[in-house]
């Protein structure tokens, strides 16, 4: 597990987080938007656009499960994706 706090992950940086992943959770209030990265992955830009917040670092929470990502906080989407 990797903390972000005192290193956060900044721009183009973020999509090496996408290693390995196959499904990607985007949480924005009520909203989640979810993909699945190994049948039609989103142009880099656009990805980064989902990941990053205004200042260009990561957004919170980022959580990794297995082949999942999870960013932003909704918390229907994490009680279905992580239980």
């Amino acid at each position: 597990m990797q903390s972000t706090g005192k290193d956060p992950i900044e721009g183009e940086d973020a999509l090496a987080l996408l290693d390995g992943v196959r499904h990607l959770f985007v949480a924005k209030g009520r909203k989640v938007e979810s993909f699945d990265l190994s049948k039609d992955r989103p142009a880099d830009d656009e990805l980064l656009g989902m990941m990053l917040g205004r200042s260009g670092k990561l957004r919170a929470p980022a959580i990794r499960a297995g082949d999942k990502l999870i960013i932003g906080y909704n918390q229907e989407l994490l009680s279905s994706t992580l239980l």
